[in-house]
């Protein structure tokens, strides 16, 4: 991943879900977690104020008119195959969230995060919603304690440097 010159940029993090459905809640526990030791950072989605599918384009919206220029890091619940259930991604580029319950909505971030909550395929709503809490909470707080050293690494000095975030796939444990 090439690294992202951000110190002379606003960092913006969207963690996007539910509250409603356990699956689809590792959005807003992260931001949950990332509120109570926020830093230079701006923060979208928690479990007090999620933004969700129905408030996604108005939460952009608010992002553009609000940050110039921001680095966008957006975090979001997703579904995979058995074998990589309980790993989380890291990567440059937008996420689609919703792709794995058949939504159309916006697609977010300069880099994002996922964590893999349950299987995909027939009835991922349905799986959203009975994945197991336990995951949710490991996968949140393993991408918490990532986020959190990464940004105090980036605003932890007064000197400018790259970000250090790079492709992954990882299991949370």
């Amino acid at each position: 991943m090439r690294k992202h010159d951000i110190s002379n940029r606003e960092t913006v993090i969207v963690c996007i879900g539910s509250d409603r459905a356990t699956g689809d809640s590792l959005g807003p526990i992260v931001g949950h977690f990332l509120a109570m030791h926020q830093k230079n950072f701006h923060l979208y989605g928690t479990l007090e104020n999620p933004v969700h599918a129905k408030n996604l384009e108005d939460a952009l919206e608010f992002i553009r008119k609000n940050h110039r220029n921001p680095v966008i890091i957006a975090v979001d619940a997703s579904l995979g195959i058995a074998e990589h259930v309980g790993y989380i991604t890291v990567g440059e580029g937008s996420l689609a969230p919703g792709v794995g319950v058949s939504k159309d909505l916006p697609s977010v971030g300069d880099l994002f995060i996922t964590g893999i909550v349950n299987l995909s395929g027939f009835g991922g709503q349905m799986l959203l919603q009975t994945t197991r809490l336990n995951l949710v909470m490991r996968l949140a707080d393993f991408i918490y304690r990532g986020l959190n050293r990464s940004l105090i690494r980036e605003y932890g000095s007064s000197s400018s440097s790259h970000s250090k975030l790079s492709p992954a796939l990882q299991r949370a444990e």
